[in-house]
């Protein structure tokens, strides 16, 4: 499970590990089982960088947001929106499936990837901003759940969505696994839950809300992955994990708004 651990951060990070991990399918396994895992380490990190800078630097709101908003970007190693802006160029085009796959592989970026991708990373900036000025201790354990209800959304997506073609990352990781990889998803979500009733009760109705927003972006995006593209491709989850990301920082925000203010 270390291992597949290290994978996960090999791969979707650019967090540097010195250690090399068999590309063989239990470690694959491993490191789908622990893609939840992945995701909180990513949250406590922006969770902690966030609170030092509010609480021990001199830097005003929007720098401190500017700085968070930059690390989500640094630490991922911009993975997740090199496929956000495939997909965007994909889709935009209006073609058939098949041309659409041919649009993702190509590695030029289009007017539509760099058009989709300013908004993406604005609306991010606002929210972040937002959460920052309005911050409470909630709000870090809020941050904290985001890439870790992320990183389960993209396993999901993988192994409930059929592929879109034999080849690549996706496809790769796919293979091998089995509807038994996600059995300790639901594990992870009643001892989150639990952790959070004991120190943060008031991050609880946000936890629900964030598992709520979860599944329906699950159950909406099944449908239209495959409808769009003809199945799932590395591409394809990564701009899935961009976009419930990008829905659950809009959640911080409006729960500031609507629960703490």
């Amino acid at each position: 499970m270390i291992k597949g651990l290290i994978m996960g951060i090999q791969f979707f990070t650019s967090i540097p590990i010195r250690y090399e991990v068999p590309m063989d399918r239990p470690h694959i396994h491993s490191a789908i089982k622990m893609f939840p895992m992945l995701g909180l380490l990513q949250g406590i990190l922006y969770g902690v960088f966030m609170y030092a800078l509010l609480h021990w630097t001199p830097l005003s709101p929007l720098a401190v947001a500017f700085f968070v908003w930059l690390a989500l970007i640094v630490i991922t190693g911009g993975i997740h929106l090199d496929g956000w802006m495939d997909c965007s160029d994909a889709y935009f085009s209006y073609r058939d499936r098949v041309k659409r796959l041919e649009i993702m592989k190509d590695s030029r970026i289009g007017a539509f990837g760099v058009l989709s991708v300013m908004v993406l990373l604005s609306a991010k900036f606002l929210f972040i901003f937002e959460v920052v000025l309005w911050s409470v201790d909630e709000t870090f354990i809020l941050i904290v759940l985001i890439p870790f209800l992320g990183k389960m959304v993209m396993g999901i997506l993988l192994l409930n969505v059929k592929s879109a073609k034999e080849e690549g990352l996706g496809f790769m990781f796919q293979q091998a696994a089995s509807q038994r990889t996600l059995w300790n998803y639901p594990i992870y979500l009643v001892l989150m839950g639990l952790l959070i009733l004991w120190g943060w009760s008031n991050a609880l109705i946000g936890f629900v809300v964030f598992i709520v927003i979860a599944l329906i972006f699950i159950i909406v995006m099944s449908r239209k992955i495959v409808k769009w593209f003809g199945g799932v491709t590395g591409d394809v989850l990564g701009a899935s994990v961009e976009g419930v990301e990008c829905l659950l920082w809009m959640s911080v925000w409006l729960w500031h708004y609507f629960v703490m203010g």
